[in-house]
C-alpha cells in the first residue's frame, strides 16, 4: 500500500493528537477582547500549524508596527493556560492508533512547532508522552515548517530515514514540511481543509484518526 516498508511513525500535535487549535482560536479572541481590539477569524485560520515567531510576524503586520505583540500573547498564553489547566482534550482514535504502532513495534517521534516545555506539558497532561521515543521541536532546528527540518531532525532522532517513516499531520503548512522531508505524509485535516496542491502531497487525506488505524490495519495484514 505504501510502497515501502514503515520502520516509524511522526506525529505533530496541536489539531492532530490535542485537540488545541480550537482552544488557540478561543484563546486569540478572548485576549483580544480583554485588549479592546477585533482578532478576526481569518488571521487565526492563517497561523494553524505556523510558528510562534512566524504567528508573532503576522499579527505584528495585521495589527500594526505600534500593536505591543508581546503583549497580547502573554495575554493570550494566560488565556490558553487557563481554559487547558485540567484537561488537554485528546483526538478521537489517537491512543488507538498509537498502541497499535506500539504493538507493530514502531517507534513514534513528535515534529512539532510548539515550543520543547509546551509540547512536553501538553503531551503529558494528555496522557501521551510516553508513546514517544523522541521529541522534535520548531526550537531544536533552523527553519520552521513548512521547510523540512523538523520532521528531518524527528526521523534522525529515532535512527530511521525519513522515506521509512508514516507523517501524520493536520495542516496544510505542516503536511508541506512533511512531504519536503520525504516521508509518506498523512493529512487528517482539523480546521482547515487542505487544498488540491496539498492533496498531491498527501498519500491520503482521512477524515479522523480512527480512519488512519483503518489504513493502517489494512496496510499492516
Amino acid at each position: 500500500m505504501f510502497g515501502k516498508p514503515i520502520e516509524a511513525a511522526l506525529f505533530d500535535m496541536d489539531g492532530l493528537l490535542i485537540d488545541t487549535e480550537a482552544v488557540y482560536i478561543e484563546a486569540y479572541r478572548q485576549a483580544a477582547g480583554t485588549i479592546g481590539v477585533e482578532m478576526p477569524l481569518s488571521l487565526c485560520h492563517a497561523m494553524i500549524g505556523v510558528p510562534t515567531a512566524e504567528c508573532e510576524v503576522l499579527i505584528q503586520e495585521h495589527f500594526g508596527p505600534d500593536f505591543r505583540v508581546d503583549h497580547f500573547q502573554a495575554t493570550f498564553r494566560s488565556h490558553a493556560d487557563r481554559i487547558l489547566a485540567d484537561n488537554v482534550p485528546v483526538k478521537p482514535g489517537a491512543v488507538e492508533l498509537l498502541q497499535f504502532l506500539a504493538g507493530r513495534g514502531l517507534p513514534c517521534a513528535l515534529a512539532t512547532s510548539s515550543r520543547p516545555a509546551t509540547a512536553e506539558r501538553y503531551l503529558g497532561r494528555a496522557g501521551l508522552r510516553g508513546h514517544f521515543k523522541a521529541i522534535a521541536t520548531r526550537y531544536d532546528v533552523e527553519r520552521p515548517k513548512p521547510h523540512p527540518d523538523v520532521y528531518l531532525e524527528a526521523a534522525r532522532r529515532l535512527g530511521v530515514a525519513p522515506e521509512r517513516c508514516l507523517a501524520f499531520e493536520d495542516s496544510s503548512v505542516g503536511l508541506t514540511a512533511a512531504h519536503a522531508a520525504g516521508t509518506i505524509a498523512i493529512m487528517v485535516p482539523d480546521i482547515l481543509q487542505p487544498p488540491p496542491d496539498i492533496r498531491a502531497k498527501c498519500v491520503r487525506v482521512l477524515p479522523d484518526l480512527h480512519a488512519a488505524l483503518d489504513l493502517l490495519q489494512e496496510a499492516f495484514r
